[in-house]
């Protein structure tokens, strides 16, 4: 059964990234953008969690909390420059 919904997923998901790419090359604002490139993240640990399923490997679940770490901290960097216009006070 997983052989044939996890594809699937994988297909939907990647078409969620695109979708997403065109918000983050359309996006009206640069709260928009930052947005976008926060769901982009949530999407790749969503892509390489199913992944990881699909292959019964540990190593891909590493690399997802990885890009979770990574995206949150982007993500709190970018909002901080948006309204300051400066990261380290």
């Amino acid at each position: 059964m997983l052989g044939i919904v996890i594809p699937i997923c994988l297909a939907l998901l990647g078409l969620a990234v695109l979708l997403t790419v065109a918000r983050l090359i359309r996006g009206p604002s640069v709260a928009d953008r930052i947005l976008a490139l926060d769901t982009l993240s949530v999407e790749a640990i969503a892509l390489i969690m199913l992944f990881g399923i699909w292959k019964g490997s540990g190593l891909y679940f590493e690399a997802a909390l990885l890009i979770a770490v990574m995206g949150f901290v982007s993500t709190v960097a970018l909002c901080k420059f948006l309204l300051r216009g400066d990261i380290i006070e």
